[in-house]
């Protein structure tokens, strides 16, 4: 059920009646959402990109209901839906006893909700492709540093090329953003022990089940898992992104003792995984991906926001990152709609998105170390009482709300209706028949 969001109702003015002139630092998923969103609204929007020809980063990713209930709201679920993979549970054991130690199923909850897993690539492309469509202006090799902000904003890049004026900087650049540091808003993210080994293969059926995300634990201190995420491209094959947890400052140590042990050592833990494991020929083709935490308290400033991961970025636990970006971006459209002036839009826009981005953090921070530590007494607890607790009424239910990004409610304050999954699912089914 798409309703492209240029049917709904939006003035795009601000309390001069004239259009905004926004510049968005970053060419990623809230970058580019927010966008569609601000000139589907009537602004002029320009995009910076820091890489000469825009592209992702990474390998796999859940959207959950949140996430996709934004890209429906922008009329690109059916887009990205048919490249991703529906997930309708998060599973996983002790790689040495079998024992089931997470299972999470979105139907715990009525309403027929579930997860999309897609490439990275999946979702830039479809977000890309309708800013193209749109006619944004999107202006590569241009990493903004600094803004000089008065009545308007003046931008410079790490090349001292100045731009502007705007009346709205949107910094959707990511954790390491430069522009939200020399703005005084945060530095870098507390950095995590542990990070991941990436790779994006060809999917095996064999022994996985198509529509979970399927993990095996040793510990805390390894987590091996597989997820089906469909195809980067609508003709593309169908892959599974693969991952190993280790902390990066044992990489090192992992290469210099060679990629067949490194092999034998996943193929011990999960046997399964040999039809993954024959696929990687060089630890070229391993991603590592480092992890770190950081909420700002006030993601704005005078005439700058700062949404996605550059206003909070976590460990990827409960796989919110993308869905909470998607999120903020429809908040900040929201809030600008309705605001009085830009200073009013983006006070609306922090009280809007505050408690949802801090409960999840919070969430996300305490559910780490069960999965992603050196802990002996996490992992026990995990495997023995919260195993057992999970299965529990309401358990079950709060674990599928957490997952899904809606223990509490994101959609309203960010002008948003939740996606009808029964009738999605209806209107699906009718297709495929016809």
């Amino acid at each position: 059920m798409s309703t492209p969001f240029a049917n709904l109702v939006a003035n795009g003015v601000d309390m001069t009646g004239r259009r905004l002139h926004i510049a968005i630092a970053g060419a990623g998923p809230a970058g580019l959402a927010a966008a569609l969103y601000l000139k589907r609204d009537g602004h002029r929007v320009t995009v910076y990109e820091r890489f000469e020809v825009p592209k992702p980063l990474g390998s796999g990713l859940i959207l959950q209901p949140t996430g996709l209930t934004v890209l429906d709201n922008l009329g690109l679920l059916g887009d990205i839906r048919e490249l991703g993979s529906r997930i309708d549970r998060l599973y996983g054991a002790d790689a040495r006893s079998g024992r089931t130690v997470l299972d999470v199923r979105y139907d715990a909850r009525p309403g027929g909700r579930f997860g999309v897993a897609v490439h990275r690539a999946a979702l830039f492309g479809v977000l890309y492709r309708a800013a193209l469509r749109e006619g944004i202006e999107i202006v590569t090799g241009a990493e903004l540093e600094m803004a000089d902000i008065g009545e308007h904003v003046m931008l410079a890049d790490a090349s001292g090329r100045s731009m502007g004026p705007f009346d709205l900087v949107i910094d959707a650049s990511g954790a390491r953003s430069r522009l939200r540091q020399n703005a005084g808003l945060g530095g870098r993210p507390m950095p995590l022990a542990y990070g991941a080994f990436w790779a994006s293969l060809d999917w095996r059926g064999a022994g996985f089940d198509e529509h979970a995300l399927t993990q095996r634990y040793s510990r805390a201190s390894v987590m091996v898992g597989v997820l089906p995420i469909g195809r980067a491209e609508t003709n593309g094959r169908n892959m599974a992104a693969f991952f190993w947890s280790l902390k990066p400052a044992h990489v090192a140590q992992v290469q210099a003792a060679g990629l067949d042990a490194w092999k034998a050592r996943v193929a011990e833990l999960w046997p399964a995984c040999r039809a993954y494991l024959d696929q990687i020929a060089d630890f070229d083709q391993l991603t590592l991906a480092r992890y770190g935490h950081q909420t700002l308290a006030k993601p704005a400033a005078r005439r700058l926001a700062i949404i996605g991961d550059a206003a909070h970025s976590t460990s990827p636990q409960l796989g919110q990152g993308a869905n909470m970006a998607l999120l903020d971006a429809a908040a900040l459209a929201y809030a600008l709609r309705r605001g009085s002036d830009v200073e009013d839009a983006l006070d609306a826009y922090v009280r809007a998105r505050r408690w949802h981005v801090r409960l999840f953090q919070m969430l996300s921070s305490a559910f780490t170390p069960f999965y992603q530590s050196d802990s002996l007494a996490f992992p026990f607890l995990r495997d023995g009482l919260v195993a057992s607790v999970a299965k529990i009424p309401p358990a079950p239910q709060l674990l599928a709300s957490i997952v899904a990004g809606t223990l509490i409610d994101p959609f309203g304050p960010a002008g948003l209706r939740e996606t009808d999954w029964s009738k999605l699912e209806a209107e699906i089914g009718a297709n495929v028949l016809a």
